[in-house]
């Protein structure tokens, strides 16, 4: 009886604050990193606060404070932790290192895990499957927000080639015109070295064929 007294107390003595005091410094976490801090925590704890609007849920299993909307690189950090492995690529790597002139709505990534897309305040985010193999060609880069969130995001050269490699309709010299790509970027600080090597990676003839339509357009 002393037990389960203790352990009703437990659950019930936690509080909003207390919880956000360890949590916020994470930016996001997980139901299972909840469980490690507090093994008796109530998870209708966390029900509760989402409906409250004091939690946002990510996806199943994940949370974050709604005072991250909007702010810096949050929604980066948030998709590497989502999905991982994972690393930011594709529409919003070009966007991030201002290969391409809009702004990208979606937060794109790529991983070897399935094609997955979740839907929550902070945007909508898509990750799109590559073998495990091509998991490589990222950097990591500490967010606007914290010193203890880094960010994982594709290089320039391999967001092009992760791109080429998952947009097959993406296959003629005009193909790429529509693209748009900044013309001062591809020859003033594309690494053209990096991108062959990255290519080599890929071993697909195809895509050899449309980096060099791409090179003929912009090199």
């Amino acid at each position: 009886m002393h037990y389960n007294t203790c352990r009703m107390e437990t659950k019930k003595n936690i509080s909003y604050l207390d919880f956000k005091d360890f949590f916020i410094s994470l930016g996001c976490f997980s139901i299972h990193q909840v469980r490690i801090w507090n093994e008796q925590f109530d998870r209708n704890n966390l029900r509760r606060w989402e409906k409250q609007g004091k939690l946002i849920r990510l996806r199943q299993g994940f949370y974050a404070f709604p005072n991250l909307i909007e702010q810096g690189d949050s929604s980066f950090y948030f998709a590497n932790k989502m999905y991982a492995p994972s690393y930011i690529s594709l529409e919003s790597a070009l966007s991030f290192h201002g290969i391409i002139p809009e702004g990208v709505i979606q937060i794109t990534s790529v991983s070897p895990r399935k094609t997955k897309i979740f839907q929550n305040a902070f945007g909508n985010f898509v990750y799109r499957s590559v073998k495990p193999e091509l998991m490589f060609g990222y950097t990591i880069q500490q967010s606007t927000l914290s010193h203890r969130w880094n960010i994982m995001i594709a290089s320039p050269e391999k967001a092009l080639l992760d791109f080429l490699y998952l947009n097959p309709q993406y296959n003629s010299k005009k193909d790429m015109l529509e693209l748009r790509l900044d013309i001062d970027f591809m020859n003033d600080e594309l690494n053209i070295d990096e991108l062959d090597n990255y290519l080599e990676k890929f071993q697909s003839k195809i895509l050899e064929l449309r980096v060099a339509h791409l090179k003929k357009v912009y090199l």
